[in-house]
């Protein structure tokens, strides 16, 4: 098929402002206009992205803007003068740029594109935004496995509101983030990047986030960024919990698990692009899958966004040495092919595969109008970013809103609400300092940084070390040791991962303690770090594990503090679920942390002695060990039948947390106990708190249908409402029942509700011993 030159296409009227350029005119037929009068090679151009090649074309060693560098890449093999669709992460520029250095790169950069491509389209930047701007001075708050435990949307949306300010004051418009992936694969390092293993939490959670980060959707303010859902779809449930392995689910789970939360996020918070998953479902990878990209999320969902590749991704679908292949291409031009036939708008991060769209096109082997469908869609949303007509930002600003104090405190409630309290044997928790003369603050967590992946450098850390230190001041005397080591030295970013030594860590423990000796009371810090729990992204570079123990001696380290007969209270720091069984076994106080991020030691202080009443809830449960695996709450009725020499169920469940205060839930009711399948009820409860201190419970509704066309799980989550309490207080707690919490994929793959009885479960955790039981009927 022969190509036509766009250069030789007819084009508007040049004589009078191109529509484009009109701020006037909607983004609609601004798009249209700029479409007709791009070249095939400007149309290709803006379906690429430079990140590491920045340093080969816009910026010099410093991260700083290198004009004589760019005007050289205007020509030869990066022709920048045809524009480009995205810059990857300006803030790693050099080594870093902390705020008023990012905007005035980012500023630089789409100066030098607006004057010098052909037609002035402007850029955009993404930035990785997971737990707040990865970048250096960016804010950084839980991670969002702990965010999960919070059970508060209206929390996550303050929180990415608050990091949208920060990128987008920056000169960033694009966050590749929220992970909306189900967990249900603990093993997979990548656990701390979701918001646990329920579909239902996972979509509240994913949707509140796309709300802070693109608000009502008008960007003109350059408060906000648009927002990618990933990855689509099924990565969270690898084969074996590999990260990139086979996503092996049927139609049906892949729908009701890992597509709803995807949908739902687009359905109610519009979120304006999403990117792909590096797995395989039934055989196709997720860049070559035209049902996924096209048949659901275009047609049948009516997405209108974009789709952004993963880093790499397309280079995948042929072979990727370093890491692996699906072979299901021969080479990086028939990987193009795919990944354009599929609907990939872009290539991330790196110019790779599509730099042979042009090539393709010439050859017949791809037409120009799916170029131009897919450009289309980026074009208009850097139209509705304002990029046209007002690109810049002001780095004064950019300095001044990562300064804000408000962004630390936010940071310190989301800490503090993301502690999870499992374990307070005898009411050891918390302490009461006036009763305590010394500390000891022990393990290999207690004084160091633990951000989880993805982070940037925020202003301020604060270990559990310094926190307990600043909470005690002079009260009491704080002793350290760190009693082991998990790994040697290290960081996320680092490849290798270096076990400890056992004759030092046994070393240390002898010394631990002797300073533990000294003590009242013992607080342990220890768990994973960094490096044990992470993205796999190379064959150097691991994070899956075959094993949930706690790594390294730290079961010797808990036993030697366990022996002396002292109150023992730790603070568990992870970012997977751990099958701690001597832990818990055996110390008094247990929290789950996972990853709390730069007020870590503020929030542990506060709790520890009882300034905040803890009220996290597992977002994903707790394994007993990897062998009992998969351990998610809402399996099938024939999932749990039980094991030789083991008990079948989770160490904690899902939705488990306690207090220091406890709660009465009680006199559930339905509103009617009968409806029609297209009808609605409530069911409500009344709340007590029936203990001496103030605090927070989250009531959790889960359904079941009773007897239907194909198996369903013993429970779901439909509902969940947190409520603070004063002593002695009571509430009405309702959640409306809706067809939508009664539907499902029946056995003609309809999503329909069934007459029939289903069981409504209302209570404090997905426990049976934890939730009250009515029965609600549907007719027809």
């Amino acid at each position: 098929m022969k190509t036509k030159s766009s250069a030789k296409k007819a084009v508007p009227n040049r004589a009078a402002t191109p529509a484009y350029k009109n701020p006037s005119l909607p983004s609609a037929p601004r798009v249209k206009d700029l479409l007709a009068r791009m070249t095939l090679e400007e149309k290709a151009a803006q379906m690429l992205c430079i990140w590491q090649e920045k340093a080969l074309t816009l910026v010099d060693e410093k991260g700083e803007f290198d004009l004589a560098k760019a005007r050289r890449s205007l020509r030869g093999p990066y022709a920048l003068q045809r524009g480009l669709g995205q810059v990857g992460r300006p803030s790693d520029a050099g080594g870093g740029r902390n705020a008023r250095q990012m905007a005035e790169l980012t500023n630089a950069i789409q100066k030098f594109f607006l004057e010098n491509s052909r037609l002035g389209i402007p850029v955009i930047f993404h930035e990785e935004c997971l737990h707040g701007h990865a970048a250096p001075e960016g804010t950084s708050f839980p991670q969002p496995v702990a965010l999960g435990a919070t059970f508060n949307p209206e929390l996550v949306e303050k929180l990415f509101t608050m990091t949208a300010l920060e990128a987008r004051s920056r000169g960033a418009h694009h966050a590749l983030t929220p992970v909306v992936d189900v967990a249900r694969e603990p093993r997979w390092g990548r656990v701390e990047e979701t918001y646990g293993e329920d579909p239902y939490l996972v979509s509240r959670l994913g949707i509140a986030a796309v709300k802070g980060f693109q608000g009502d959707g008008r960007f003109r303010d350059k408060t906000r960024l648009l927002a990618t859902l990933k990855h689509f779809v099924g990565h969270g449930q690898p084969e074996s919990g590999m990260n990139c392995a086979p996503a092996n689910v049927s139609l049906r789970v892949l729908r009701e698990t890992f597509l709803y939360t995807f949908r739902e996020a687009l359905r109610e918070a519009g979120a304006v692009t999403l990117m792909a998953s590096y797995n395989e479902i039934d055989g196709v990878p997720s860049h070559a899958n035209k049902w996924l990209l096209r048949d659901v999320l275009r047609r049948e969902w009516g997405f209108k966004g974009f789709v952004v590749s993963d880093y790499y991704a397309i280079w995948e679908l042929g072979y990727r040495p370093d890491t692996h292949g699906h072979f299901v291409a021969a080479d990086k031009k028939e990987s193009c092919r795919l990944a354009v036939e599929a609907g990939v708008n872009i290539e991330l991060p790196d110019p790779d595969c599509y730099k042979h769209l042009v090539e393709l096109v010439k050859k017949g082997v791809l037409e120009e109008k799916q170029l131009d469908e897919l450009v289309a869609p980026m074009l208009f949303w850097k139209f509705e970013l304002g990029l046209f007509d007002d690109p810049y930002v002001d780095p004064e600003q950019a300095e001044q809103v990562v300064r804000k104090p408000e962004h630390r405190a936010l940071a310190l409630e989301a800490a503090r609400e993301s502690i999870t309290l499992l374990k307070n044997d005898g009411g050891v928790a918390p302490l009461d300092l006036s009763k305590i003369k010394t500390i000891a603050v022990i393990g290999p967590n207690a004084n160091r940084t633990l951000l989880g992946g993805y982070s940037g450098v925020p202003q301020h850390e604060v270990t559990v070390l310094e926190g307990v230190q600043a909470k005690v001041g002079k009260a009491a005397k704080v002793l350290y040791s760190e009693g082991c080591k998990i790994t040697i030295g290290g960081n996320w970013n680092q490849d290798a991962v270096v076990p400890s030594d056992p004759e030092e860590d046994r070393r240390q423990i002898k010394e631990a303690v002797q300073v533990a000796k000294k003590a009242d009371v013992i607080v342990l810090a220890i768990g994973g770090n960094e490096q044990t729990s992470r993205e796999a992204w190379n064959l150097q570079h691991m994070g899956d594990r075959t094993s949930l123990d706690l790594i390294g001696r730290q079961n010797e380290l808990i036993d030697a503090m366990v022996a002396l007969g002292k109150p023992v209270i730790a603070f568990l720091f992870n970012g997977r679920p751990l099958a701690a069984t001597n832990l818990f076994a055996k110390v008094p106080v247990v929290y789950e942390c996972f990853y709390l991020g730069q007020e870590t030691g503020h929030a542990v202080a506060d709790v520890l002695f009882g300034d905040f009443n803890p009220g996290g809830k597992l977002p994903i449960s707790f394994p007993r060990s990897a062998g009992h695996l998969p351990v998610f709450y809402n399996y099938k009725p024939s999932a749990r039948r039980g094991y030789l020499f083991d008990d079948v169920s989770p160490l904690f469940a899902f939705g488990y947390g306690l207090s220091y205060t406890t709660f009465s839930i009680a006199n559930a009711r339905l509103g009617k106990k009968k409806i029609k399948k297209d009808g609605s009820t409530t069911v409500s409860v009344d709340v007590t708190n029936t203990g001496e201190r103030a605090g927070t419970e989250t009531v959790q509704l889960y359904i079941r249908d009773v007897v239907s066309s194909v198996t369903r799980p013993v429970k779901e989550l439909k509902g969940f409402k947190k409520i603070h309490l004063e002593p002695r207080a009571t509430a009405t707690i309702d959640f409306e029942i809706t067809p939508d919490s009664l539907a499902f994929y029946d056995v003609n793959m309809k999503y329909i509700v069934e007459p029939g009885d289903f069981a409504i479960m209302v209570g404090s955790s997905s426990r049976n011993e934890d939730l009250l039981h009515l029965t609600l009927t549907v007719t027809e």
